[in-house]
């Protein structure tokens, strides 16, 4: 089945501008528990109940707020939380460019495949070999419906990921955590020890080969309602039927790219020049994109 592009936009750095769909990079592939009525094999749904009288509560009489001490909340307004979302500007906005092993696992969030369009194989192909040959990854900012993310744009294989990430205060310290002083003599490593472990480590080592891997939970569950369905035991569910979202979105023109790429070295005060925020923990020496876990989901 073909991707679907959740997104269409453009890349933006100084002053080029790469017309791209976003397309996710990953899929949901957990077990999915539905709830249903027992007596009458109908989808079970979440309500929204009070929690005090615990009685039902219409969605006209249902405000938000935030709560700042315990037991005191802010109400806002829903014109007061539409005027703080940020401005939808289908950009890709480079902000600056970091060495490529600068991001810490824990930083990744959620991966999206990023393909060129409208004549921008180009300008993509030489965002993706400069991102390569210099070892280099984007930070940028983009808006996805109504939310702000920080991402980071990484070359991989033929193609460009966008890696959306954690903010820096969601991220928690470790700096509380009993852990081992660094370095191998601070934390009484023996050189014999090492040793030993480097050869563990050299005879277990291997190709990373995704496919030998599976959910052994999934796969017994799976097999699980195979017997059942070749045994009979199938009940019939009527489920509501859902709206698609609507992705059709305006996109970018490109321009001469020498002359994009010439005015945007000139302009040494431009946004190719903004600085990134620096990380709120020490960075890791590697990074890898992080598989976003599977959700449980009721109907």
């Amino acid at each position: 089945m073909a991707s679907r592009a959740l997104w269409k936009g453009a890349i933006s750095f100084g002053l080029v501008h790469i017309p791209v769909l976003l397309h996710s990079a990953t899929t949901e592939s957990g077990v999915d528990f539905d709830w249903l009525d027992k007596r009458s094999m109908d989808p079970v749904g979440y309500k929204r109940i009070n929690k005090k009288n615990r009685q039902g509560n219409h969605q006209g009489n249902i405000v938000k707020g935030i709560a700042y001490e315990d037991g005191q909340y802010v109400v806002l307004s829903p014109e007061e939380i539409a005027a703080a979302y940020p401005k939808t500007t289908q950009t890709i906005e480079i902000e600056s460019f970091v060495p490529n092993t600068d991001i810490p696992f824990v930083y990744l969030e959620r991966p999206y495949y990023i393909a060129p369009i409208n004549k921008g194989k180009k300008v993509y192909a030489l965002l993706r070999d400069t991102l390569l040959k210099t070892q280099r990854v984007g930070i940028a900012r983009v808006v996805i419906q109504t939310k702000q993310h920080l991402a980071v744009l990484v070359p991989s294989g033929p193609g460009l990921i966008l890696n959306l990430l954690r903010w820096g205060a969601d991220i928690r310290s470790w700096e509380d955590l009993d852990l081992p002083p660094e370095g191998a003599k601070a934390a009484g490593l023996s050189d014999k020890e090492l040793s030993m472990a480097k050869q563990l480590v050299d005879d277990m080592t291997g190709q990373w080969q995704p496919d030998q891997f599976s959910d052994s939970f999934k796969d017994d569950i799976m097999a699980l309602v195979k017997q059942k369905v070749k045994e009979g035991k199938v009940e019939t569910v009527e489920q509501p039927e859902e709206d698609e979202e609507a992705t059709a979105h305006s996109g970018a023109k490109i321009i001469d790219l020498t002359e994009l790429l010439q005015r945007s070295l000139r302009n040494k005060g431009g946004a190719a020049k903004v600085p990134a925020k620096k990380a709120a923990v020490k960075p890791a020496r590697q990074s890898a994109a992080k598989t976003a876990p599977a959700r449980r989901k009721a109907a």
